[in-house]
């Protein structure tokens, strides 16, 4: 039996691409597309998630990539724009929930300095009990450890907890630790999961 539900961020709760804020900054494709595949990527950005801060990470790609300076600036200083709005349907999801008394809690891969600034624009967030943010702990998934830091953090056995993220290695990774997960494709999906596990109402 599900006594909690545990949410990544990103692409579950809200909308994530880089490219929301970088295309703001040129009208030239070829530079963007060069900005985005070389430059301000995802595995680069991950550092951040991972824990190291932004003013290590920043100075180092500026000297390697000086004609993108002020795309890696951007990316420092006006990170909330990269996060263009909820995903469509989620934070509905969210808010039936917490009417139906459902603990909710977060697990997700999110920079502590971009977390802190983010958080305060996000007040669905003022309905969890806790959330485990990798940047914070410098563990991220899939590793087993911050799975379980979740475990003692929110007080559940892993079984008792439904996870769900939109990144399969995230879900594969809580379901080697014991955990029940879904893997988040879009909300109306989700919410007839959730139905069948009535957790909420038809």
């Amino acid at each position: 039996m599900i006594e909690a539900v545990v949410f990544d961020v990103g692409r579950v709760l809200y909308q994530w691409r880089l490219g929301a804020l970088m295309e703001k900054l040129t009208e030239d494709p070829a530079e963007l597309d060069h900005v985005l595949c070389n430059v301000v990527t995802e595995e680069w950005h991950f550092q951040h998630d991972a824990g190291r801060p932004l003013v290590d990470m920043v100075p180092e790609r500026i000297a390697q990539f000086p004609q993108a300076e002020r795309f890696l600036l951007a990316y420092a200083e006006r990170f909330n724009e990269t996060i263009p709005g909820p995903v469509p349907g989620s934070l509905e999801i969210v808010e039936a929930l917490h009417a139906r008394g459902v603990p909710l809690y977060a697990i997700t891969n999110f920079g502590a300095e971009f977390w802190a600034a983010f958080r305060p624009t996000a007040p669905i967030f003022d309905h969890f009990s806790d959330v485990v943010v990798s940047g914070e702990e410098k563990l991220v998934k899939p590793d087993p450890a911050i799975y379980a830091l979740a475990e003692r953090r929110f007080g559940y056995a892993p079984a008792a907890m439904l996870f769900i993220d939109d990144n399969l290695a995230n879900v594969e990774g809580a379901r080697a630790c014991g955990w029940q997960a879904h893997h988040f494709a879009d909300a109306p999906k989700l919410r007839a999961d959730l139905v069948a596990r009535n957790l909420l109402a038809p």
